[in-house]
C-alpha cells in the first residue's frame, strides 16, 4: 500500500483538532490552525505535527479512545513505516509540499482524554520508541487534501508491512 494523507486536522487552539477537507500549509503551519501554547507547540521548527493511522488503530485495540486529531496532530498519515522516520527525514506530501522532520512531540496531560486511565505517556518517544508524534518544518509550502501521496525523500522508504 502506498502512503497517503488520511486526514488533515485543525483547531482554534488545543485538542482535539477536527478534520478539515483541505488546508494550505504555510511555513508556520496549516492555515486556520492555532496552538494554545506557542512556547511548546508551533513555530517554524514545529509547524506540523504528524501521526500514523496505523498507530492510532493499534492504540484503539489496546482500549485507548484515541482518534485522528485527538492528540493534536495536524496530519494523520496511512501506509508508512513510522519507526523508520526520524529527525532529518524529508517527506513529499503530494507533488508540491516538502517537510522535514525536526523532532518528537512530547506527550502532555492535555491529551490524556485520548488514553485509557489518562496514560498519555503511551506515545512517549523515550518510553515507547517509534510510537511518538513527529514535528516537522516546512521546506516547500502548498495546498494539502486527504488522499495526497506521502513519499520519503531520504532515509528508509518502507511501508508499514515492511515492503519497499
Amino acid at each position: 500500500m502506498d502512503a497517503y494523507i488520511f486526514q488533515l486536522s485543525c483547531s482554534d487552539g488545543g485538542v482535539p483538532k477536527r478534520s478539515v477537507p483541505e488546508a494550505t500549509l504555510t511555513l508556520t503551519g496549516l492555515a486556520g490552525d492555532r496552538q494554545a501554547r506557542l512556547n511548546i507547540h508551533g513555530g517554524p521548527e514545529r509547524a506540523l505535527c504528524m501521526y500514523p493511522l496505523e498507530k492510532i488503530q493499534e492504540l484503539q485495540t489496546e482500549g485507548h479512545p484515541i482518534y485522528p486529531g485527538s492528540t493534536g496532530e495536524n496530519l494523520t498519515i496511512a501506509g508508512i513505516n513510522w519507526k523508520t522516520l526520524q529527525p532529518g527525514t524529508r517527506l513529499a506530501l503530494g507533488d508540491d509540499v516538502i517537510v522535514e522532520i525536526t523532532g518528537y512531540a512530547n506527550p502532555c496531560s492535555s491529551i490524556a482524554a485520548s488514553f485509557a486511565e489518562g496514560h498519555f505517556r503511551r506515545i512517549s518517544q523515550k518510553e515507547h520508541p517509534g510510537e511518538s508524534r513527529l514535528y516537522a518544518k516546512v521546506i516547500q509550502a502548498g495546498r494539502l487534501v486527504p488522499g495526497l501521496s506521502v513519499r520519503v525523500l531520504n532515509g528508509v522508504e518502507e511501508s508499514e508491512d515492511g515492503t519497499n
